[in-house]
């Protein structure tokens, strides 16, 4: 616990002007961002005697180790610039919304040639219109259904689309009604965009002009006998004003606007937010989040419009905000939501009348949601609490483990050695910091060694970390002079060398692969081969790691940020950062040979602070450093479940690992083995040559024909192609026939070639 005093900035020092400010603690982690009106009295309001700060403020000064602050000139740059920060950022100690789902919307992509009316979750795109958000899919497809028979937008997909196309047959809402049928020719391109452009009127709240339009051609066409014109079009205004019956009228005709409610207690706050467009109350969402700092209910609102119209533009951000306290003081508020709109927004207090009624309405909601949280989360908070404490005192800890990483190792009878370590904070998997790696120091099988290289690695990572902040300096010199060299049994990893400051993070000794499981889901999977110098963590850890296959795989970030009572890893400036966070126990996957492997590698790093502990899979026994007999935890314990979930989800990681490093070398051709050889110039050389066969055959000039390719890649590529040896001809088990090279070689679309 640092002390507010030892960071104090000197009197006369801070500005007396509007800015934000945020506080480091001692890692040079932002744990918090803070905006004012005058920087010198919001931050002199730290400093002073702790008893009469508010407790959270008071556990976040004495968290902090540093304070900073930037001037701006106004105090809506301020709120830009809070927000910005917040985003980037993620402090510990700043209210952060999170949503508990995704919510869908009605999305109609004005940006194509033919425009699709379609559900759209997540991030916002260019040139798209949405309508919502839903608090249901389900809602969403019901108002489009109806509203197809009026206005037959295509809804296809891209490939429906273009696949009736080709057969000029259009798709059954073709046949029934429901499409005009663009992809057939059945309507031009501007016809169609015309009726997606009236959809996108009706859904804006833009329905008596059209109903009017609709009754006047029904009468018309009863006037002259088509009566089953106008059965069809009364068909239609039926089907138009049951989708408007399902979004009720709750303000006058025309009314914009969205209404922000918020339940809280001591600890937790629901917001609610309904969002009403032409009167009808269009969508609806909710967040929840922890009171991880002292803030009021104003507070509260402004946190929650920043998260709300931080992203937003245009007509987005709707002509009226009605909160049920405004931020003090309100006018910068009120004017950066009309700079995000383009046009005067007004953030008041509903007082009586119909908007009154409205909000309460939506604090209704906020308060059963707040309920609703706190019942689902209570069991689960409870069970979890309970299994880190019963971790505690079996492994004897001295506090609960929040940090939890474990290591796996995985290889198929010697091949294709990799190993994988998952994180678990607060007894929940923390997936965005989940790091692979293959093992480089030998080949073979040897688990126990390839244990002791994988947590060498990752610590000599993070003492790598605390070297460039000037933390470990002197720690790791002595750490160094107790350090023994090991030869070949493998106990230093790959070099087998003492640790001095200036071995840490050369990439001699720190070369490591990891890539998240996000950038694994994504479909990366070539990127998991990226090997990255520690020496150079801190470019490549903004950028990305980059494979030696050209793929690019983003440094891992998780969009909840930091669990309460922990901090991710961070580079300088206290961005999320692979490795610089410590856990409080490492698990391997293992008995007695494992663990004693990963405790050895700390003690020869110097970490003393890290517990260890294994969990073998015969009798599910708990076993510790340098102790003979195992912990055998009751099976009915939570802590024991808990263990065998992080061991679990570390071998299933480690696994899909290794079968996607197994099946990327199955698919391995020749041109795969030429370096600096990417997959566009690989599809290029095939796509010009039309096989292997005839590449082989090629001269160093005809090579260097195909566009892209230079001399030296071409004599490259000669080089390595002369050097393989063709295969025996592919056979088709079925005819017999020696399937020819040419068709073999054009047909390959992912890089991976056949001689």
């Amino acid at each position: 616990m640092a002390d507010p005093s030892s960071y104090r900035p000197k009197p006369g020092q801070i500005p007396d002007s509007p800015g934000v400010y945020k506080f480091r603690d001692e890692h040079g982690r932002v744990i918090y961002v803070g905006k004012a009106k005058s920087l010198r009295q919001r931050l002199s309001s730290y400093f002073q005697d702790l008893a009469n700060l508010h407790p959270r403020t008071r556990t976040m000064v004495t968290t902090a180790a540093a304070v900073e602050w930037t001037v701006v000139s106004t105090e809506v740059e301020a709120l830009q610039l809070e927000y910005s920060w917040i985003k980037e950022f993620d402090p510990r100690f700043n209210v952060k919304y999170r949503d508990d789902k995704s919510y869908p919307s009605l999305a109609v992509t004005l940006n194509e040639e033919f425009p699709r009316v379609q559900v759209m979750r997540g991030a916002k795109k260019k040139g798209v219109r949405y309508f919502g958000p839903y608090g249901h899919a389900w809602a969403i497809r019901e108002t489009v259904d109806l509203m197809l028979r009026v206005f037959p937008v295509r809804t296809c997909s891209a490939g429906v689309f273009k696949r009736s196309a080709q057969i000029g047959r259009p798709c059954l809402l073709g046949y029934i009604g429901k499409c005009s049928a663009p992809c057939v020719g059945r309507v031009t391109a501007e016809e169609h965009r015309q009726l997606a452009e009236e959809f996108c009127d009706f859904m804006a709240g833009r329905t008596g002009t059209y109903l009017r339009r609709l009754e006047q051609r029904m009468h018309e066409a009863a006037e002259e006998m088509e009566y089953e014109k106008a059965a069809r079009l009364r068909d239609d205004i039926g089907a138009l004003k049951r989708a408007m019956e399902k979004n009720a009228v709750v303000l006058a005709d025309a009314t914009d606007a969205d209404l922000i409610a918020v339940a809280e207690d001591e600890l937790e706050a629901a917001v609610q937010i309904f969002h009403v467009r032409g009167g009808r109350v269009r969508g609806q969402r909710g967040w929840v989040t922890d009171k991880v700092e002292a803030v009021d209910t104003a507070g509260l609102v402004e946190h929650a419009l920043q998260q709300l119209y931080g992203e937003e533009s245009g007509d987005a951000v709707p002509k009226e905000v009605l909160v049920p306290a405004v931020p003090d003081p309100a006018e910068p508020v009120a004017e950066w939501l009309t700079g995000r709109r383009g046009s005067r927004v007004d953030l008041r207090i509903p007082q009586r009348g119909d908007k009154k009624d409205l909000m309460e309405t939506v604090q209704r909601n906020a308060q059963q949601a707040l309920a609703l949280h706190k019942t689902k989360r209570a069991s689960d908070l409870t069970t979890r609490s309970r299994a880190l404490e019963e971790i505690a005192e079996a492994l004897g800890l001295d506090s609960a483990p929040l940090r939890v990483e474990c290591f796996d190792i995985s290889h198929l009878q010697g091949d294709d050695v990799v190993a994988s370590m998952v994180v678990f904070e607060d007894g929940l998997p923390r997936k965005s910091e989940y790091r692979r790696f293959q093992i480089k120091s030998f080949a073979g099988q040897d688990d126990v060694r390839s244990m002791h290289e994988v947590v060498s690695r990752r610590f000599r990572r993070y003492l790598h970390e605390k070297q460039k902040t000037g933390e470990w300096e002197e720690e790791a010199t002595e750490a160094a002079g107790s350090a023994e060299p090991v030869g070949a049994t493998g106990a230093t990893g790959a070099t087998g060398a003492a640790v001095t400051p200036e071995t840490v993070g050369s990439p001699e000794t720190t070369e490591a692969t990891e890539v998240t499981e996000a950038t694994q889901s994504a479909g990366a999977t070539e990127a998991a081969g990226a090997t990255e110098p520690a020496g150079t963590a801190g470019a490549a850890e903004s950028a990305g790691v980059t494979g030696p296959t050209g793929v690019t795989a983003p440094a891992g970030q998780d969009a909840d940020g930091p669990a309460p009572g922990s901090s991710g890893p961070l580079d300088e400036e206290g961005r999320p950062k692979r490795f610089a966070y410590p856990p409080q126990l490492v698990v391997v996957d293992g008995g007695k040979p494992q663990v004693a492997a990963a405790k050895r590698a700390l003690d020869e790093l110097g970490v003393d602070d890290v517990a260890v502990c294994g969990l073998a899979k015969r009798l599910e026994e708990v076993w510790l450093p340098d102790e003979d007999d195992p912990v055998v935890l009751p099976r009915s314990s939570e802590g024991l479940y808990l263990l065998q979930r992080v061991r679990d989800e570390a071998h299933r990681f480690a696994i899909t690992y290794q079968r996607s490093k197994r099946a990327k070398s199955m698919k391995a051709g020749p041109l795969d083995t030429v370096p600096g050889l990417g997959d566009s110039r690989k599809q290029a050389l095939l796509k010009h040559f039309g096989s292997v066969k005839r590449l082989r055959a090629a001269t160093v000039e005809q090579i260097c024909e195909v566009p892209g390719v230079g001399r030296k890649t071409a004599e490259t590529v000669a080089a390595a192609l002369a050097g393989a040896a063709p295969a025996a001809p592919a056979v088709n088990t079925a005819t017999g026939e020696i399937i020819e090279d040419e068709a073999a070689g054009a047909a390959s679309s992912n890089g991976g070639t056949r001689p």
